[in-house]
């Protein structure tokens, strides 16, 4: 007896474009032809079908069919090697799911950062913006210490925040003082913010550039003078020995 293209891939549970597909790849040898042109597939083509079919539910790419069947010398080893591979890949997707709780349990926009899903909220779009960028090239530690000091903002933050561009100088120059005292108290309660980049997984450069160019580009020209200001007066504090 001999099945059909459509016949044979039915009988193991798969499709006519993957039985081709398997033709062109080679793991599947092409049928003789009857008088009419159409391939005859027989039992020894359905347990090959049946083989490999069995060797992809267990996770086996396509591209290592083959080397799976000729593991029979070692056959245990070639077993355990996927086994990691897929214990690799369960816990890649619980890792997922854990985050994926943690968004919908705080509303919070799947692009962001899940370490910053508890606050997301209270961002503005520039700010998880800005959050993603420095997840980005911060360490872990970082991340998390990061989190954790603008998890209680301060009421310059929405100012800042709302400034607009064509803001005057006694605009700029009061909102920078009045930032100034948060800055130096969040510094002696998190000595960490004096260098967050100091153990970035690429360098502490590469992050400080990177993070610096996400703050030139996000916020505005007002924006932009205040935080040049409020480095000008850390700089004075710090020369008169009144910063950390």
């Amino acid at each position: 007896m001999a099945w059909s293209t459509q016949q044979v891939a039915e009988l193991a549970g798969t499709t006519v474009k993957a039985v081709r597909y398997y033709h062109r790849i080679g793991l599947l040898d092409v049928p003789r032809r009857a008088a009419n042109g159409y391939k005859q597939y027989e039992v020894p083509h359905l347990v090959r079908l049946l083989q490999i079919r069995r060797l992809s539910d267990l996770g086996v790419p396509l591209s290592e069919v083959a080397s799976m069947e000729r593991a029979d010398e070692q056959p245990d080893e070639a077993i355990r090697v996927l086994d990691r591979e897929l214990e690799a890949t369960v816990n890649r997707l619980n890792r997922v799911r854990e985050e994926l709780a943690l968004i919908l349990r705080h509303r919070a926009p799947a692009y962001v950062p899940p370490e910053f899903a508890s606050i997301s909220g209270d961002l503005s779009e520039r700010q998880r913006s800005l959050l993603m960028v420095f997840s980005t090239v911060l360490s872990e530690d970082s991340v998390e210490r990061f989190r954790d000091l603008i998890s209680e903002p301060d009421e310059t933050d929405e100012e800042f925040e709302a400034l607009p561009p064509d803001a005057d100088d006694a605009v700029i120059e009061s909102l920078a003082e009045r930032i100034l005292p948060v800055v130096l108290r969040g510094r002696e309660e998190n000595p960490w913010s004096r260098a967050p980049t100091v153990d970035a997984p690429r360098g502490a450069e590469h992050a400080a550039q990177t993070m610096a160019e996400a703050v030139v580009q996000l916020y505005n020209t007002a924006q932009l003078r205040v935080l040049k200001r409020l480095n000008e007066l850390l700089t004075e504090e710090a020369a008169t020995g009144d910063a950390p």
